[in-house]
């Protein structure tokens, strides 16, 4: 084999080459493992004809990557003066998401509360037995405090059951009048049901001032009901037993699904609870050092979950948490 021929004849081909695909071409014509060269490299026994096979080797190397930058270099060139981008052509339009229906019922909630002139607040999570049920008055065999009902870490934290915790942090950070609600997620050992699951979100109000009575409590959910579900959907009032309000009460709202007649998402009753609410209790009141016989308020607490299911009538709570896009993208 003569080298300075070989040598030569690549060469030219890589100079004649005009495109990538035809630079790669002349490569492994030349230098890959089935050329010429590569052959001769193999059988060479002699110290001259390795070096000069060598030398031809490294030339066309050389002048296989000098080809390439030119080659890209004219490709860069080409692409800056041919490639023209329009800028005042519209762009391609981006799929845009939604807010999640727990989020638009939440701020639906808040608005309502604002308008009204109430403070909007969240706070933690894991919450103290104090604050959880010792200072809301919960009597020490209260089932809720079993660890059957509630996610303790230790024998003085948990995962808060309820908002009603900031209720007490308020009035420990202020004096009154107080006009609050807090949202956030919460925490309970129930049983997955149609209406109800074991993580969910609430949102609690407490108001504090004087000369508050029963009638400002049902006025004021009532006009959050209303907000949430419209004038046409029935609201009612139950009296019950909570440990941090008397006289307490529930809210039922008529159920949509069935229109009231019954179905199993209302347990056939034709109505869904809403929450729990009442006048605030005068023990609480004692527990952070206000006088029962000067202050009077009343408290509510409904499920955020709870409320968008009855809203947009959905037969299954569950289905807010399963992440399935075919149903969420329906609001």
């Amino acid at each position: 084999m003569d080298a300075e021929a070989y040598r030569q004849e690549a060469l030219d081909a890589v100079e004649r080459a005009e495109t990538p695909p035809a630079l790669d071409e002349a490569r492994v014509r030349y230098l890959g493992r089935k050329s010429e060269l590569k052959q001769a490299l193999r059988e060479v026994r002699d110290r001259e004809t390795g070096m000069a096979l060598n030398a031809a080797r490294e030339a066309i190397e050389t002048a296989l990557e000098a080809r390439q930058a030119t080659l890209e270099r004219a490709e860069l060139d080409r692409a800056l003066t041919e490639d023209v981008v329009d800028v005042t052509l519209p762009g391609e339009e981006l799929p845009l998401g939604a807010l999640h229906p727990i989020t638009q019922v939440r701020r639906i909630v808040e608005d309502a509360f604002l308008g009204l002139g109430y403070e909007v607040r969240d706070d933690r999570e894991v919450e103290t037995v104090e604050y959880n049920f010792d200072k809301l008055a919960f009597a020490p065999t209260h089932p809720s405090r079993s660890h059957r009902d509630t996610f303790f870490f230790d024998d003085t934290h948990v995962l808060r059951t309820e908002t009603s915790p900031s209720q007490i942090h308020i009035l420990e950070e202020k004096a009154p009048p107080v006009y609050m609600v807090s949202l956030g997620r919460v925490y309970r050992r129930d049983a997955i049901t149609a209406t109800r699951y074991p993580i969910f979100h609430q949102f609690e109000g407490l108001a504090v001032d004087r000369n508050l009575t029963l009638a400002d409590l049902k006025g004021t959910l009532l006009h959050v009901m209303r907000e949430l579900y419209g004038p046409e959907r029935g609201v009612r009032f139950r009296t019950h037993f909570f440990p941090f309000t008397e006289p307490s009460i529930e809210p039922d709202v008529s159920c949509g699904i069935c229109g009231g007649k019954g179905c199993r998402t209302c347990k056939f009753s034709g109505w869904i609870e809403m929450g729990g609410a009442g006048v605030v209790d005068p023990r609480v009141f004692e527990n952070v050092g206000l006088d029962p016989e000067e202050w009077t308020g009343f408290a509510f607490g409904c499920g955020l979950e709870r409320a968008a299911q009855l809203r947009h009538d959905i037969p299954d709570i569950r289905v807010l948490w399963e992440g399935d896009l075919r149903a969420l993208r329906q609001f």
